[in-house]
């Protein structure tokens, strides 16, 4: 019998050791096609995450440049023309004559009192002068107005309403010492006129 036993842990041993072998060539095969697999799983994952961060930022730009669209599309409407009168061959004083009886009708709207006025026409310093000289005609209104708050604030609003082109230079308010609801004001404004 011993002969008999030492044969089936022969084959006992054989089948171990190829049961063995068996494993080790699985367990070979499987990290030779799993673990590369795995890697390239996070690879992917690590470009994914990469990727997702591009997108946030490039949805961020996105919006910000809608944004900005859309306020240059609702600034498109506050564009202004320049005065033009109908008649040809006038002087910049009588091309600058309509616009200032319109800026006077916003004056008299408002109840505002104009203590006193200079006009300096073409002033040498404005740059629509200088640069296309001859093709527009610009006066320089400095005044003096009196006026209490309200009004004041609602010929401003009315300035900035205006149909056409004109600069606020200059706004210097103080109130009057006898009464501080009433201001004294230094208003300095130009008007454009195509010639």
């Amino acid at each position: 019998m011993p002969e008999e036993i030492k044969e089936i842990l022969t084959k006992l041993k054989d089948a171990v050791a190829i049961l063995v072998l068996s494993i080790l060539v699985v367990v070979f095969f499987v990290t030779n096609k799993i673990v590369p697999t795995v890697q390239n799983i996070m690879e992917m994952n690590d470009q994914y995450a990469a990727q997702t961060l591009v997108l946030a930022d490039k949805q961020r730009e996105l919006d910000q440049l809608k944004a900005e669209a859309k306020k240059q599309e609702d600034m498109s409407g506050i564009e202004k023309t320049f005065f033009q009168s109908d008649e040809v061959g006038l002087d910049a004083e009588g091309l600058i004559a309509g616009e200032f009886e319109e800026i006077l009708k916003i004056i008299r709207a408002n109840t505002i009192k104009m203590l006193a006025i200079n006009y300096t026409y073409d002033p040498k310093d404005d740059k629509f002068v200088q640069g296309v000289p001859g093709k527009y005609s610009v006066a320089l209104l400095d005044m003096e107005l009196i006026s209490n708050y309200k009004n004041f604030e609602t010929f401003l609003k009315a300035l900035y309403q205006h149909e056409h082109f004109l600069d606020i230079c200059k706004v210097e308010v103080e109130p009057y010492e006898k009464n501080k609801s009433i201001l004294m004001i230094k208003f300095a404004l130009k008007l454009y006129a195509k010639n």
